[in-house]
């Protein structure tokens, strides 16, 4: 029987081929089997190595020390910045922004651009939103009018597309508002989002459903209502109070996301909801009244005669499909920024309703590309 080849027996090749598959995630076993090793072999060889070569400390896309030596080299030939590119792999244009970057060509120098690199490196730098006050404030403004971080930076973007020091990202938004300590934003500011909570934690809902006498169920909507193509297509659902005593009605037009709230002063019974729902629907101009999906919840019992008194058809969801109509939905969650679960809504009469309403139809939407529910409205009937 052979010996046995023990680590010390491995040549260098054999060891950093070890380290090349174990670094890229084969298995111990399955380096040994390919090799002819035993597995401890490996083991060893890797110990007395120091283990795993170590990951390279930037990215091979960036320019290194060696790579900058090498463009200075270049510079003091006067070779042209095509000629040094075509040495290093790269493009021209990294070669010319580099060197445009470092005092140009004539003054050059690779230790001075690699320490210019590791001191625009550093973490942390100051927020953007820190180092502009005029930014600041247009942030702050916004998220008092309850307007989301993508909005914001939507908004902005549209106002000073030729500004970059006025416009920041959604995630620059929430990190200077939950991330303790970078002081970007007042940190009381967080109760102004939608949710109103420090963290963003995604959060579902159960809707449970009721059988409903001569339903006429989602999939027998005419196409017109599917595609979003014709405005007066709606969307209707109740968004309920503390232990499901008080309710408020909740209307979006499915093309512009219009939203209208209804007041429900008499209780959220079927006779209730389908009176004062119906009395909001008939006041609309007659281009708008063609037809509302609502999900299987009792409050629409009265369906039919509610089709009687509006000409409005009502059209149900399927069972536990409250997705199906995601308009009203996305509404419902944005309302909650207004009206926050556990409290009684009975409280707020139909004026502070309309108010309530006319500040979210004024906001950009971005499903809408961020132009407000209003303008898209006003557009489609006219």
């Amino acid at each position: 029987m052979g010996r046995t080849l023990g680590a010390r027996d491995a040549s260098e090749a054999e060891r950093q081929e070890m380290r090349r598959r174990v670094g890229a995630g084969e298995a111990i076993d399955a380096v040994a089997r390919a090799m002819g090793r035993h597995r401890d072999t490996i083991l060893l060889a890797l110990r007395r190595s120091g283990g795993l070569a170590p990951a390279p400390a930037r990215s091979p896309l960036r320019l290194s020390l060696a790579d900058r030596e090498e463009i200075s080299r270049g510079l003091a030939a006067g070779e042209s910045y095509r000629a040094i590119a075509r040495g290093l792999g790269r493009a021209t244009s990294t070669i010319s922004r580099e060197v445009r970057a470092n005092h140009g060509r004539h003054r050059y120098r690779a230790w001075r651009a690699e320490r210019a690199r590791d001191r625009r490196a550093r973490r942390p730098r100051t927020a953007k939103i820190l180092r502009n006050p005029l930014l600041r404030a247009e942030i702050e403004g916004m998220l008092r009018r309850r307007w989301s971080p993508e909005q914001i930076a939507a908004t902005l973007r549209r106002e000073h597309p030729c500004d970059a020091e006025m416009r920041v990202s959604h995630e620059t938004i929430y990190r200077s508002l939950y991330v303790q300590g970078r002081g970007a934003l007042r940190r009381e500011l967080a109760a102004c989002l939608r949710t109103g909570r420090y963290r963003r934690k995604p959060r579902g809902r159960h809707v449970p459903s009721t059988a409903i006498a001569d339903m006429v169920l989602i999939s027998e909507r005419p196409a017109e209502v599917e595609d979003r193509a014709v405005p007066g297509h709606w969307e209707g659902d109740l968004l309920a109070g503390a232990f499901n005593r008080s309710a408020i009605g909740t209307l979006v037009e499915r093309r512009s996301r219009f939203v209208l709230l209804v007041a429900l002063p008499d209780g959220h019974s079927a006779p209730a909801v389908r009176e004062a729902i119906a009395a909001k629907i008939v006041a609309l101009p007659a281009d708008l009244r063609r037809s509302l999906t609502w999900d299987r919840g009792g409050e629409m019992a009265e369906h039919v005669a509610f089709t009687v008194a509006t000409g409005v058809d009502v059209y149900f969801c399927d069972p536990h499909s409250p997705w199906q109509r995601g308009s009203n939905e996305n509404t419902n969650g944005l309302l909650r920024q207004y009206f926050p679960k556990g409290t009684d809504l009975s409280l707020h009469d139909q004026a502070h309703l309309d108010a309530v309403a006319a500040e979210l139809n004024e906001r950009p939407r971005q499903t809408l590309g961020w132009v407000k529910p209003c303008e898209v409205l006003a557009e489609a009937l006219r």
